[in-house]
């Protein structure tokens, strides 16, 4: 099957596919940030890919294509999973919303967007929903402190 998804992918948008590669029988495949929307569209719309199961943010910590987005895709009609990355630079963490192809991608983009400060173009309402509007960081960057940075936020009196 992920053979047969692969081709589907390389034939229709051959230059989409950046690299793939398969562990445990899932399927992984990087495409460039600029042609998430209409890959996540055809998989959605031809392959049956209903179903967006998760989408996440990794901080690689390297200069270049330091974060990335994790979109995990399931099947409900061919019981199959495909996992798409895509990644972005540190100094512009842009990548296109997919909040237009699967609605659920909303509250993901922006769990994602609060924690590692990438922000999804195209987002209905790209706003914080952990960490208070003034909070000048994001949490999950691995250059973040880990006790926190003192007087960041206002915490509760004991």
């Amino acid at each position: 099957m992920n053979q047969r998804i692969l081709e589907r992918l390389r034939t229709v948008h051959a230059d989409a596919v950046l690299d793939s590669s398969e562990f445990r029988g899932e399927l992984t495949v990087v495409i460039p940030k600029e042609r998430v929307v209409e890959v996540c569209k055809f998989l959605k719309e031809d392959l049956r890919f209903e179903l967006l199961a998760d989408l996440c943010g990794i901080d690689m910590y390297t200069p270049v294509r330091r974060f990335g987005v994790i979109y995990n895709l399931y099947s409900l009609v061919n019981r199959h999973r495909i996992r798409l990355k895509t990644f972005t630079e540190e100094e512009d963490p842009h990548v296109p919303s997919v909040t237009g192809v699967w609605r659920t991608a909303n509250w993901l983009e922006r769990e994602t967007y609060d924690m590692f400060g990438v922000v999804f173009d195209g987002h209905p309402d790209l706003r914080r929903i952990y960490m208070p509007d003034e909070f000048e960081h994001f949490p999950l960057r691995k250059d973040f402190p880990l006790m926190g940075i003192p007087g960041s936020i206002p915490l509760p009196k004991k």
